[in-house]
């Protein structure tokens, strides 16, 4: 539904994008920081063209990566259009980060001093929407028969807070493992990246929201994995990461 509590015009289009809707894989794949556009009313919030492309707005690559997946794997691939600056869909309406205030080392002029008002507005506005038509779409799975397992795919800065990061690809998990244990064990045997359990961010921080809505929720087996963005700057390197997941996903789920 579009305009929503104000947030979105036509202009602005839906929140929720969704690719390969009958999509013949078990894989259903979610992306919540996609995109740093912002809603047509909310102009730039007040940050300067640099912050706006940086990670604070949202995952670089990340997206361009789950498409290759999707489209490899005949998988669902169901993303966020506007940047997590407005609403962080990998968090629930009641924490801090889901409207940040800050981000790193910028504060966002935009958020600052939000109302409850403003605050449901945004979470009726791109939130439910985004979280209710990927129940949607699990339902119909369900209904059909259909095997699901939870990929979500993020990207995360090589540098954090000044401090190097050597870790390359995390596989993150919250209470459920079964998938994660099969990726690690599959990474184990091609090694190509730097690959870590729950690193550069664990259950913990607080990332694995969209895990336990739709994944742990439902006994569907989940998985969260993050990228560091240098490796997927441009095409070719999207398209090799984008390869070597394919191929872990397909090992772990055959195991």
């Amino acid at each position: 539904m579009l305009a929503q509590q104000g947030i979105l015009t036509k202009a602005d289009g839906d929140c929720v994008a969704v690719e390969r809707p009958h999509g013949s894989s078990a894989i259903f794949i979610i992306c919540e920081h996609a995109s740093r556009a912002l809603p047509e009313r909310f102009g730039d919030l007040g940050l300067s063209a640099e912050a706006l492309s940086s990670h604070i707005a949202w995952d670089p690559g990340a997206l361009a990566v789950a498409k290759k997946i999707s489209s490899g794997l005949d998988a669902t691939l169901v993303y966020q259009r506007f940047s997590r600056l407005i609403y962080d869909c990998n968090r629930p309406p009641e924490s801090a980060g889901a409207m940040p205030e800050t981000s790193e080392i910028y504060t966002i002029p935009g958020n600052q001093s939000l109302d409850e008002a403003g605050r449901q507005a945004r979470t009726q506005g791109l939130y439910i929407p985004f979280h209710d038509r990927i129940r949607s779409l699990l339902k119909e799975r369900a209904a059909r028969g259909q095997k699901t397992v939870i990929v979500t795919i993020h990207s995360f800065t090589p540098i954090y807070n000044g401090k190097p990061r050597a870790v390359e690809l995390g596989v993150l998990h919250d209470a459920d493992r079964w998938l994660a244990d099969r990726m690690l064990d599959a990474a184990a045997e091609a090694p190509l990246y730097q690959t870590e359990r729950n690193q550069p961010y664990g259950p913990e921080d607080g990332v694995t929201h969209t895990l336990k809505l739709h994944g742990i929720a439902n006994g569907l087996h989940n998985v969260m994995i993050e990228v560091r963005n240098d490796l997927i700057q441009d095409d070719v390197g999207q398209g090799v990461v984008a390869d070597y997941l394919t191929g872990l996903l397909q090992s772990s789920l055959e195991a």
